[in-house]
Order: C-alpha cells, then structure tokens, then sequence
C-alpha cells in the first residue's frame, strides 16, 4: 500500500477486525477512505469485497483511488454502475473488488444477477441507511459480510442513528473529533462567520401579506383537528399522511387546505431566503395546476394583492448583494458556494459571471446536465481553470476537492448531517473560512439554531451509544464538543 496510515486510523483499523461490523465516524477529510482500503486490502483474498457509494462521480472516485492506492489491475476491479449491461454486469461480479452505487447492487441482487456473496462490504455515505435506501436491502440480504459504515455525520436524532446500527447489524463504532488527542493535530481550523442580512422594505411587505394568509389557513387546519408545525418542515410533511390515514370523508376537504398551506409555506421559504425572482416562478407553476387547492389559493383576494406586489418587480434579495461583495473580499480564493434551489444557483452563477467572477455550477442530472459535464466541472475545478464552484446538496458528500479555501452558505439549512458535510468542504489540508448568509427574523435563523442542536446532540448520543456496546455500565461522562470552529460575524 502506497500510503502510510495514521495512528487513529491503525487503532480504527484494528478495532473493526476484532470488534466486527463497525460504524466510522470521523470529521470530513480526515481519511475514512484509507480505512476502508487498509480492510479491503485484508478481506479480497477472502472473497469478494463491495464498496458501496450513494453517486456515481463518487464511485468512479473510489475505483480510482482503490487502483493507484492499493495497485490492483484492473483485472481485479470493477466500476460498476447502471451504465453497463445486466450481462455485462453479470461478468464483471466475479471479480475481487467491486466499486459501485447501491441501486444499481439493489436491483441485481433483486434479480439474481448477484449472488450475495461477500467477505466485506462499505457503506460510503452510511448516514443513508434508513427508510427504502438501497442500502437497507443490500445490507439485509447480505449476512455473512463484515459490515463497515463510513460517515462524518449520521444524524441528531437517536431514532435515526439506532435504525442505521440496526439496519447495519453494527456491533462496534468508532468516533473520533476534532479535539481527540490522536486526531487534534491533523485537524485545520474553521472559521464560521455569519452574514447577516436585513430584508428589504419591500420583501418585508410581501412577507406579512404571506404570513397573513398562513396564519389564517393554519387557523383553518387546527380547527380541522390537524395542528401544523409551522416551524418544523419535516413534521410539517409527515401530517400529510396522518390525514390521509383517515377514515372519513372530510379527509379530501383537510387535505386542500393542507395543500394550500404547503404552498404558502413554501413561497415564504422562497421569498424569505431567495427573493422575488424565486417567488415569481413558483407562482407561476402554481397558477398552471388544475388542482382545487391551486385553483381556491388563486381566488384569495391576498394572493392577487400578492401578485400585485411583486409583478414587474426585478430586485434581488439583499443576500445577492452581500455574496457579491463577499466573493470579491475572498478574490483569488478557491471557493463553493451551497445554494438549495436549482434556479437560485443559476442565478448566481450568471451574477458572478457579470460581476467578471469565472464561475460554474454543479447540480445533478437533471435538465441535460449528465455525469460526464459532473466530472469535467469537477476536474477543470481541481485542475485551477476557476476558482468559484456554485454547487446544489450533490457537492456536500464526499467528491474529492481538496485546495477549497471558503465555503459560502447562501442559507443555512436544517440538517444537521448537510452542515457538517458542506463545511467539510473547507478546512481539509488548511485553514478554512465558512461563511453563512442569514437574513434577520426569517426561517434562516431557526434553521441555523435547529442543525447546531442537532449537530451537538449527534455526538452525545453517539458516545453513549459507544458506551453500551463496549459494556460499560452507569452513565456516559460528558464529553466535548463536536468539531473544531471559530465564530465571528462580517458586515
């Protein structure tokens, strides 16, 4: 093997051979890859061994990697993805290493292409096996493999963490932090500051005309006997099968006024954290359905006061300003910025590139936008021809961008396990700078508040969980903190 492993990543190492199946945690760039090379350089002359990756510009990264790092010809290895044929497939099973994407493994195993046969298989990305991810599957069909799972964040929430270890058979886990003795001094320190960002008169007009026809139609709800948690999205979107899980006729007339309650909500999303131009469009879309919720949200004297506000309206949200001048500040860094929405990203690609910035995004496969423009994006990334990647969640997990000096939140995001991802970006072999834009009194700073809750209770959780499988007994002793930052705020 080509590279010389470090003291932490030997104990992990050791600890998942005498231990069994083990979930890895470990803060982004900090080599969980090498752990799993060291195991499969171990487990391929026991059979087969799978390592297993949510995308495909990721897998084919992998696969790389495995054959420069371990030297394995390409007679040993296989890359393996939907693009080859099922009996292509069939051929390339037999041998040792096989990198590929879970659905494509999934379907396989489903139809008997793959016989579930494997000495070990990792789960990149474990976070992911909840729910019908393709990783469930694969892992309960699967018995006799050792199981590693690598992530640098599987969630906040004990619920979520406990299905993946059940999900996973893990018996083991192995976490370490940025302030770990064995860990400390590989570690780059993160600055995060905060962007605050005031709405405009106007943005704040048309948000009270919003407000006041959620608060009306929430009113509505509640009476029906649904409260709707305004503030939490997620259980916000679970109520919808709550009611229809009822046995009554008057499910179809809650679920309109659910329906329009969603869309009210998501245009104050819109409105709040993108702008007019965002808001515009939906508003379009919306008026093109023939659904009876659209059809009685369009009839609503506020929605037409609302279209009247923002018709022929072109100005940006005060964010657009702060990223532009915040980007100059940063001239001659290599820079991501994370933006939520498609149309949002590419908005700000073209504000750069009128503000004479060199800027391109990166988004998944939709709209014409295939793998093989992913990896030239990524490539020309890496290789210096510019220096501001304008990414949507697909630039969050894994993909190898190792000289990014700044990281830009164009607004924060609930999740904690997105967070930690997208700041990973940053701070990987030198000091890092994130920066996240929040707007003043808006579902920014809730959604700020909510992943850093949810952050520091990840790593509680996983501690005591560590605690119960290794035996020990009484209560888990406080630990510190997960991660290793610095806050400030810029104007």
């Amino acid at each position: 093997m080509k590279l010389v492993p470090r003291a932490y990543q030997l104990a992990i190492y050791n600890s998942v051979k005498e231990k069994g199946n083990t979930l890895v945690v470990l803060p982004t760039g900090l080599g969980k890859t090498l752990i799993a090379l060291m195991l499969i350089k171990d487990y391929s002359d026991k059979g087969r061994c799978l390592f297993l990756t949510p995308t495909k510009p990721l897998a084919k990264q992998h696969y790389e990697t495995i054959i420069k790092v371990l030297g394995y010809p390409e007679g040993e290895i296989t890359l393996m993805t939907g693009d080859l044929t099922p009996k292509k497939r069939k051929e390339e099973y037999g041998k040792k290493v096989i990198v590929a994407t879970p659905q494509t493994i999934r379907n396989d195993l489903k139809s008997k292409i793959l016989s579930p046969e494997f000495s070990l298989i990792i789960f990149d990305e474990c976070h992911r096996t909840v729910g019908d991810y393709a990783y469930t599957f694969i892992a309960e069909k699967c018995e006799d493999a050792l199981i590693v799972g690598l992530t640098a964040s599987p969630g906040g929430k004990n619920e979520r963490i406990q299905e993946v270890l059940s999900h996973l058979r893990i018996k083991n886990i192995e976490i370490r932090t940025s302030l770990d003795e064995d860990v400390k001094q590989y570690v780059q320190e993160s600055m995060i500051t905060w962007v605050p960002v005031n709405l405009s008169p106007l943005l704040r007009k048309i948000k009270q005309n919003i407000d006041a026809m959620i608060s009306v139609h929430a009113r509505r709800l509640s009476a029906m006997g649904f409260v709707p948690p305004l503030k939490h999205k997620g259980r916000f979107m679970e109520l919808r099968n709550r009611i229809l899980n009822m046995r009554h006729n008057s499910k179809y007339h809650i679920l309109v006024e659910y329906s329009i309650l969603l869309n009210l909500l998501h245009m104050s999303e819109l409105l709040e954290t993108q702008g007019i131009h965002a808001l515009r469009g939906y508003i379009q879309k919306t008026e093109e359905k023939k659904s009876k919720s659209a059809k009685r949200l369009m009839a609503d004297p506020k929605f037409v006061e609302l279209k009247q506000l923002i018709i022929d309206r072109e100005e940006d949200h005060p964010k657009m300003n702060k990223l532009m001048g915040l980007v100059k500040k940063l001239d001659g860094k290599k820079m991501i910025i994370f933006a939520q929405y498609r149309a949002q990203i590419a908005k700000i690609e073209s504000e750069l590139k009128n503000n004479g910035v060199v800027a391109k995004q990166f988004v998944g496969k939709k709209d014409g936008f295939t793998r093989k423009m992913q990896e030239k994006i990524i490539q020309d990334f890496r290789n210096d021809e510019f220096d501001v990647l304008v990414a949507s969640s697909i630039g969050e997990e894994g993909l190898d961008i190792p000289a990014v000096d700044s990281v830009i939140f164009y607004e924060p995001i609930p999740s904690e396990i997105r967070s930690i991802q997208r700041r990973g970006r940053a701070a990987r072999l030198k000091k890092g700078e994130v920066y996240v834009l929040m707007t003043r009194g808006t579902r920014d700073e809730y959604y700020h508040w909510s992943s850093t809750r949810k952050e520091k209770q990840m790593k509680e959780i996983l501690e005591r969980m560590k605690w119960k499988l290794d035996g020990k007994k009484g209560v888990k002793p406080k630990s510190a903190p997960y991660g290793q930052t610095k806050l400030s705020y810029f104007s």
